[in-house]
């Protein structure tokens, strides 16, 4: 089972993002349109096309980065959102999604976080990216043959 090894890798990767994703456009939609809720739907759009294919394209670099890097897939995974953050960040404040006011970020124009958030997140985004990728992109990536 060595025929393409990047594409099953790219597979696995963009599986678990993609259900997820599908439930958060579920719960938008019933947000949006049974509650009314005022929620622009940038929210889910932007991360619907960048997420799934960063964690393919992630998977793919850890597979041609394993014979040489010695390093576990939690680990892997886990320098992801050092990545994902930024560059996040620098597109929603070029479109004006997100905008710095001296209390903090505002969101759409609605969601408020102060700056004590922004030192906590990058660590809880570290640790939730870590299990994920240890756990469950890991199980994908044994079960397509690609995994240790």
């Amino acid at each position: 089972m060595n025929q393409h090894p990047y594409l099953r890798a790219y597979m696995a990767g963009i599986a678990l993002p993609t259900a997820l994703l599908l439930v958060a456009l579920i719960l938008f939609c019933l947000a949006r349109f049974a509650f009314n809720v005022p929620v622009p739907i940038e929210v889910v759009i932007v991360p619907l096309m960048i997420v799934p294919n960063a964690f393919g394209l992630w998977n793919m670099l850890y597979l041609k980065l394993r014979p040489h890097w010695k390093t576990s897939i939690g680990l892997h995974g886990a320098l992801l959102p050092l990545f994902i953050g930024p560059i996040g960040f620098v597109v929603a404040t070029g479109f004006g999604f997100v905008r710095a006011t001296e209390r903090g970020l505002v969101a759409f124009d609605r969601v408020r976080l102060s700056f004590w958030w922004l030192d906590l997140a990058p660590f809880v985004a570290i640790a939730v990216y870590y299990l994920v990728w240890k756990y469950l992109v890991g199980f994908l990536n044994r079960e397509v043959g690609i995994g240790e």
